[in-house]
């Protein structure tokens, strides 16, 4: 009951929703950068949602089966193939053994999740089997996929899914260039009022520094400092503070030029201001991104933020019922 790697893709990971509870230890949640695609890839095998799968980065990895499982492909775009025979994408599909699983070209999107029916059976570590790639921590040896590992399965199947496919509707839509809404931070006192509108106005492009750690922005005006007498421990430079501990989403902008949305294996803590934070409802996006992509950034507030994150749990609620 294992599938061997013959070819890894491109920085392919073990990863679940995550080891939340450590952050104070300085070690990050980690897990699915797009955690609905990875429930709905689950889903749609007879997994819980928070079994182990795959993330697939860009171009996917090419697997060789040793017995038949149920295998779904949600996320990105990344078409999957079973013998050079071309499947869906979040559509449930049989690979038997001695088949490869590989695939096309990408479409669309960062980010796939290949979800294989008993899920990927590697050790838990600190309550999560999530690859945390800076720390070495978890996942298959603390690592990427490389070629010739051996991952083993889980027992096939928890339960039988209801649904082999999820609708349109349930899908994420494109939003041909988003708007990420942010919730204005503990330090966005320190940007005069011109530089807050001015990072809201403009058109920012997703920059290639984009992983796991976080994603990197370009293309706006930098920002504009109330002047202060640095206080001890900060530094002179004027996006730095004493130091601080970081949400996940949270908007640093060191030197007040590049704005960075810290994601899952981002660090806990830093001495750089940060401006405000991507609402939850918003991170999966994120981590679809590709790079080059224009976003613009619209302030909301906590009511509008709950409001959205209602949004989501009632469609993640669809999608349970659709398939379980």
């Amino acid at each position: 009951m294992v599938i061997e790697v013959i070819k890894p893709g491109l920085r392919t990971t073990v990863q679940d929703l995550g080891r939340p509870g450590y952050h104070h230890l300085g070690i990050p949640m980690s897990g699915a950068m797009d955690r609905y695609a990875l429930r709905a890839a689950n889903l749609l095998v007879g997994n819980n949602e928070e079994d182990a799968a795959l993330e697939a980065v860009f171009a996917g990895p090419e697997l060789s089966f040793t017995d038949r499982r149920l295998v779904a492909v949600t996320g990105a775009e990344l078409p999957p193939k079973v013998d050079g025979e071309l499947r869906q994408t979040w559509e449930a599909f049989i690979v038997e053994p001695g088949q490869i699983l590989s695939f096309d070209f990408l479409k669309k999107g960062a980010r796939a999740y290949i979800a294989i029916s008993g899920g990927i059976d590697v050790p838990l570590v600190l309550g999560s089997r999530a690859t945390y790639l800076l720390g070495g921590l978890g996942g298959f040896q603390g690592r990427g996929l490389a070629t010739e590992d051996r991952l083993q399965l889980g027992q096939s199947m928890a339960r039988t899914p209801k649904s082999t496919s999820v609708p349109e509707d349930l899908r994420r839509a494109d939003p041909g260039e988003p708007v990420l809404r942010v919730l204005p931070g503990l330090y966005a006192h320190r940007i005069t009022e011109e530089a807050a509108r001015g990072f809201y106005e403009d058109v920012w492009k997703v920059a290639p520094e984009a992983d796991r750690v976080g994603y990197r922005f370009r293309g706006g005006r930098p920002l504009q400092f109330v002047p202060r007498k640095p206080p001890f421990g900060a530094g002179s430079d004027p996006s730095n503070i004493v130091d601080a501990p970081y949400p996940y989403g949270s908007i640093q902008v060191p030197a007040g030029t590049e704005p960075i949305v810290l994601h899952r294996d981002a660090i806990s803590g830093g001495g750089y201001f940060t401006l405000g934070t991507v609402i939850s409802a918003d991170m999966d996006f994120v981590g679809q991104m590709q790079p080059n992509q224009k976003i613009h950034f619209t302030p909301v507030d906590m009511n509008a933020a709950l409001a959205a994150r209602r949004v989501e749990a009632e469609r993640l609620e669809r999608l349970r019922s659709h398939c379980v």
